[in-house]
């Protein structure tokens, strides 16, 4: 793991690379690589609360604490899983939110600007 600066981190296995953002608020660690989300407890005692968001959840959270700086998408429009639906800016870098799911959006709770914060739903996709 070679370190990038600003909380980012590349991870390299064999041919494989990975650009991996890491930050922490009180308690709580976050963890974002190639637009999937973990939350680790701090302590390492136990396994983490659970996902910011998972594969099969409509909703699309943060990572971390970040601002809105791009949202791709609007209320009505299809999208498909893996697309990038916001681009939010945290520790001066840019992290591209996917769409955990194909579907339809639903709605966006969030605007461009907006400082946003991990566990608040974003966007929703049904």
């Amino acid at each position: 793991m070679q370190p990038l600066g600003g909380g980012w981190y590349l991870v390299v296995d064999g041919d494989k690379q990975w650009r991996v953002a890491v930050a922490a608020e009180g308690d709580a660690t976050w963890v974002f690589v190639d637009g999937q989300v973990a939350r680790l407890a701090a302590t390492g005692a136990g396994p983490a609360r659970g996902r910011a968001r998972s594969r099969g959840d409509g909703g699309v959270m943060a990572p971390m604490p970040a601002t809105v700086v791009a949202i791709n998408t609007s209320p009505g429009q299809p999208v498909q899983e893996g697309d990038t639906v916001i681009v939010l800016e945290a520790m001066k870098m840019e992290m591209p939110i996917k769409s955990p799911r194909a579907g339809i959006v639903k709605a966006v709770n969030c605007a461009k600007g907006d400082l946003v914060q991990p566990g608040v739903s974003l966007l929703e996709i049904e």
